[in-house]
């Protein structure tokens, strides 16, 4: 039987969450090794063996080690090609270049307004830290001219990459998912294929099971 993965991080970080997404897409065992952030477990030095940035997630696959969620993501999809959804980081070169470019997309353009309106918005309050305004007017706008891209491409496909859901659309889940708790998330339903897009992407079996990850234990 195979040695179950561990993914270290909390549940509620993003990048930790598209790790655990992508892991059950692929019906891959793991184990998530939780870390106190606040008391500085991801900056000690046996931790920054697996992580050299003492970031989260890392993730050890016997004496393979990894960091940097999305590369993760590759990885668990390429060595599992034929485990749980095979079409998840696609079956052919063109199908691979597609969810990459989209990923790229992700990564680049999509990422870094709404990391920064997931800080703002969602963590700020649980922190008590004032928000800045005009840190998430500024980022508002980014993320509509991004948004208005997506909703032209969804327009004529169904998901980011084609017609299969893909690693491109699951990488955008975690983000996603905080900033429609907020005052932004008008700006995915109010552009009609990216919230048909949204609703049908975060309705996954998978995305359910980090989600319920997520919830505060009682």
């Amino acid at each position: 039987m195979a040695t179950p993965v561990k993914v270290y991080g909390p549940t509620l970080s993003t990048a930790v969450s598209r790790v655990l997404a992508c892991l059950i897409e692929k019906d891959v065992q793991f184990r998530l090794v939780p870390l106190n952030m606040s008391k500085g477990e991801h900056k000690k030095p046996e931790f920054l063996k697996i992580h050299p940035f003492g970031q989260v997630p890392a993730f050890e696959d016997e004496s393979i080690s990894l960091f940097e969620s999305r590369a993760i993501c590759r990885y668990i999809c390429e060595k599992h090609p034929k485990k749980g959804n095979e079409a998840l980081y696609g079956t052919n070169p063109l199908a691979k270049a597609s969810i990459d470019q989209w990923l790229e997309a992700e990564g680049q353009s999509f990422n870094p307004p709404t990391s920064v309106l997931v800080f703002q918005l969602a963590f700020a309050p649980r922190m008590k830290i004032k928000q800045d305004e005009g840190a998430i007017n500024l980022n508002g706008e980014k993320l509509a001219k991004v948004l208005d891209v997506y909703d032209r491409r969804l327009e004529e496909s169904r998901f980011l990459a084609g017609d299969e859901f893909s690693l491109a659309d699951l990488s955008h889940l975690p983000n996603t998912h905080y900033l429609m708790g907020t005052e932004k998330g008008e700006l995915f339903t109010s552009r009609k294929n990216v919230f048909r897009w949204w609703s049908e992407i975060s309705t996954r079996d998978s995305w359910k099971q980090v989600a319920d990850m997520q919830k505060p234990k009682n």
